[in-house]
C-alpha cells in the first residue's frame, strides 16, 4: 500500500481537514487491507448511541426550519423497488421529481428517481434533460448473492439504459465470513464498469451485526472507489438508524482527512417524517459540517418521505397543516 505525504490547505466548519495534495491508499493485497483495517479504531457503541440519542433531541429554529426542508427535499432519492413496479408508476415519480408541487416553482426538484435496471430507460426517457438524477439498483439487489459476473451485467446494461447512478449491495454473507478480499474485489470491478456514473455502496448496516463492521465495510467501500456509502436496501427488518449514520459519518470524514477524498452518506429504509429528516441533517451538521450539507454529499432513500416534507413546507407558509391528499400518493 502507497500513499502521498498529505499537505493540509482548509478546514471545514468542524474542524474536518481537507488536504491538497493526497492518495487514496492503494490496496495491493489482502494482506494490505486487513492491516488497513486493523488501524482503525474501535467503535464506542455505548458512546455513539449516546450521542445520536443527544442529537436527536436537537431542535432548530422556526426561521431556519423552511431553509431546512428545502434542502431535505434536493437531497431525496425518490424511490420505487417493488415487483409490481410499472412505466406508469415510474413517469409519476418522476413528473414529481421534477416539480414536488406543481402550484409552487419554487420548491426544489428531488436528487434522483431510483428504479430497478430494467426501468431506467424508462425513466431516462420522462427525465430527459432535466437536473434530477436516474438511479439504478444493482448487483443482485437486495442480496447481493450472485456471481460477480451476473453483478457486472446488471451494472452494465444499467449504464448503458442511462443510470446516473448505480446502487450497489455489498455480499453481507461474504464480509461476515471473512472474505472482505471478495468484497473489495467485487466493489472494484463494480467502480470500473459505472464509467461516468456515480457509484453508491449499500453496506446494509443492519445485518452486519456491530458498529466496528459498519465503519470497517465503509472503509472498504471508499478504499475500493464509493462515491457514497448507503446504510440500507429498505428490504431488511432493520433500516437507518442515527447511531450507524453516526459511525458512517465519523468514517466519511476520517477517510477525507486522511485522503482528500470527499464521499458521500446515504441513509435509506424508515425515513418517513419532516422530523426524521431534519435529525439526519443536524446529524450531519454537528459530525461532518457544512460540506456534506449538500445533495453532492447527503441523501435520503424514501418513497413516502417527500409527502410529510411537502405538507410541512406548506405549514410554514400557511401557519396550519393541509390536508394529505393535496398530493399525489407517489
Amino acid at each position: 500500500m502507497t500513499t502521498v505525504p498529505l499537505r493540509i490547505v482548509r478546514e471545514t466548519d468542524r474542524g474536518v481537514r481537507i488536504p491538497l495534495a493526497a492518495t487514496v491508499p492503494t490496496v495491493e493485497s489482502e494482506a494490505q487491507l486487513r492491516a488497513l483495517l486493523a488501524s482503525l479504531s474501535g467503535v464506542d457503541a455505548v458512546g455513539a448511541e449516546a450521542r445520536a440519542a443527544r442529537l436527536a433531541t436537537r431542535s432548530i429554529k422556526k426561521s431556519t426550519k423552511l431553509a431546512a426542508i428545502n434542502l431535505a427535499i434536493s437531497m431525496v432519492d425518490l424511490t420505487t423497488l417493488e415487483g409490481a413496479d410499472t412505466p406508469g408508476r415510474v413517469s409519476s415519480l418522476c413528473t414529481k421529481a421534477m416539480r414536488p408541487d406543481p402550484r409552487d416553482a419554487s420548491v426544489p426538484h428531488a436528487a434522483a428517481v431510483c428504479v430497478y435496471p430494467d426501468l431506467v430507460a424508462h425513466a431516462r426517457a420522462v427525465l430527459a434533460d432535466s437536473p434530477v438524477k436516474v438511479a439504478s439498483v444493482a448487483t443482485a439487489f437486495p442480496s447481493g448473492r450472485a456471481s460477480l459476473h451476473v453483478k457486472l451485467l446488471d451494472v452494465t446494461e444499467a449504464v448503458a439504459a442511462g443510470a446516473d447512478e448505480i446502487d450497489m449491495v455489498i455480499d453481507r454473507g461474504a464480509f461476515l465470513s471473512g472474505r472482505i478480499g471478495q468484497v473489495f474485489d467485487e466493489i472494484v470491478a463494480v467502480r470500473e464498469v459505472c464509467g461516468a456514473a456515480h457509484l453508491k455502496v449499500i453496506l446494509e448496516t443492519g445485518e452486519l451485526v456491530t458498529y466496528d463492521n459498519v465503519r470497517r465495510a465503509s472503509w472498504i467501500a471508499m478504499l475500493g472507489g464509493a462515491d457514497f456509502i448507503k446504510t440500507s436496501t429498505g428490504k431488511a427488518a432493520v433500516s437507518a438508524t442515527g447511531s450507524t449514520a453516526l459511525v458512517m459519518l465519523e468514517a466519511v470524514r476520517d477517510f477525507a482527512e486522511q485522503t482528500g477524498r470527499v464521499v458521500g452518506v446515504k441513509v435509506a429504509g424508515g425515513i418517513r417524517t419532516t422530523k426524521d429528516a431534519i435529525r439526519y441533517l443536524v446529524l450531519v451538521n454537528e459530525t461532518v459540517g457544512a460540506t456534506w450539507l449538500s445533495p453532492d454529499y447527503f441523501r435520503f432513500g424514501a418513497s413516502s418521505l417527500l409527502n410529510d416534507l411537502l405538507m410541512q413546507r406548506l405549514k410554514q407558509h400557511r401557519g396550519a397543516y393541509v390536508r394529505p391528499d393535496e398530493f399525489s400518493g407517489d
